[in-house]
């Protein structure tokens, strides 16, 4: 295999910041709906409250999502929505594991 060809892999397509899995888990979520509540990703993805913090921090200096705290009544609230350049990135992350599934069911030779 030569070096164009290891560019050309699906793999290449793949976003760090994206591909890492709970990222794409919230991404994925968010993408579902116009805005989560932060205690809902948390519940969903198995994560602790600083963890998904941690990982919304970087979704967030990426551009890929926005974080708005307001309050529901009088309880704090955190939500989160997907920007479009998060939207774009998600949509690229398919389209790269979707060849690479492509790629794998359907070997040359």
């Amino acid at each position: 295999m030569t070096a164009a060809d290891e560019a050309a892999h699906p793999t290449s397509g793949l976003d760090d910041t994206v591909h890492q899995r709970h990222r794409l888990g919230m991404l994925a979520i968010a993408a579902e709906v116009e805005r989560v509540e932060f205690g809902y990703l948390r519940g969903e993805l198995g994560l602790t409250a600083g963890n998904l913090s941690r990982h919304l921090t970087v979704l967030e200096d990426a551009g890929l999502i926005q974080v708005e705290k307001g309050y529901d009544g009088r309880r704090p609230k955190t939500w989160v929505r997907i920007t479009k350049l998060g939207r774009a990135a998600l949509a690229a992350e398919i389209a790269s594991l979707r060849a690479l599934i492509e790629r794998v069911e359907s070997p040359p030779g």
